[in-house]
């Protein structure tokens, strides 16, 4: 394993349905690249998503950046 220094926070809102693939996921990704990474996986509601700023769900952040910044929706 690669020593690099991530942390993962991946944000799913309470009537999203992707949690367990997401965490499939992101443990394969990990494990195929060969980099450890703590994960945490947080349950939001609609205003905490207001809140952070996340515009989707799940949204994925990789050391406090967005994975997919932009103007795409889609917070269910």
């Amino acid at each position: 394993m690669r020593k690099i220094k991530l942390t993962i926070d991946c944000y799913i809102s309470s009537g999203c349905t992707s949690e367990k693939p997401l965490k499939e996921n992101v443990a394969r990704a990990l494990s195929l690249e060969g980099v450890e990474a703590a994960v945490n996986f947080h349950r939001i509601n609609e205003e905490e998503a207001v809140t952070i700023g996340l515009k989707g769900s799940p949204s994925i952040q990789i050391n406090g950046v967005d994975i997919i910044p932009g103007e795409i929706s889609g917070f269910s």
